[in-house]
């Protein structure tokens, strides 16, 4: 089960990914390697986006990647997701939701490995950490220290998942500690090329 969680994750966006064209965008991410995808909506309702979201997950299973939705529980309950990725705002509702979800569930817990852990204990599946580098989508967002994923790789049994201003030009420092999948959003979706921006990514990782 767990050898989807690695390699490239590449996560939608409300202004790099519009409307209108974030399904071929997506479907270029897929054909240059992307592993899973996260649709990541932060200003549409939930009747807004299920189409989208039913649209993009079979088009995932298309290409043999695992389709995540960002923070809609209920959504991702009545759609039957493949996967669901939640973070601090749902912490005190984790064994619901461990219990009521079926697919793939993820957990941001930004640099604390204590709570990663406890996120393991509860069930899930992966947990992300970050942001590792400035990021211009998170802005605001604390950076954290690479050395926690060695770190958390020494205490955790799950997969981890890196996120926060990671390019081709920095992955490497991740890689080194054998972080098991990167999020990315704005070197993809900003560059000229997403097919081969995604395939370089996907060379680093290996």
């Amino acid at each position: 089960m767990l050898n989807k969680l690695k390699g490239l994750y590449v996560i939608t966006d409300n202004v790099l990914t519009p409307k209108d064209t974030m399904l071929q965008q997506v479907e270029k991410a897929l054909q240059g390697g992307a592993k899973i995808i996260q649709l990541r909506d932060k200003k549409n309702s939930d009747e807004d986006i299920e189409k989208e979201v039913i649209v993009l997950q079979n088009l995932c299973r298309s290409y043999r990647a695992l389709f995540i939705l960002n923070d809609r529980v209920e959504l991702a309950m009545k759609l039957q997701c493949d996967g669901l990725h939640v973070g601090k705002s749902d912490y005190h509702r984790m064994k619901e939701i461990r219990t009521n979800f079926l697919g793939y569930l993820g957990v941001s817990c930004y640099g604390d490995i204590k709570k990663a852990k406890e996120m393991e204990y509860l069930g899930v599946d992966y947990v992300a950490f970050g942001s590792f580098f400035a990021s211009s989508t998170k802005p605001n967002a604390a950076v954290v220290n690479t050395n926690v994923i060695n770190e958390a790789k020494n205490i955790l049994n799950i997969p981890i998942c890196a996120i926060g201003g990671i390019t081709t030009k920095n992955v490497s420092k991740l890689i080194e500690q054998k972080v098991d999948m990167v999020a990315v959003i704005s070197d993809i979706w900003k560059s000229e090329n997403i097919i081969l921006k995604c395939e370089e990514f996907k060379k680093q990782l290996g």
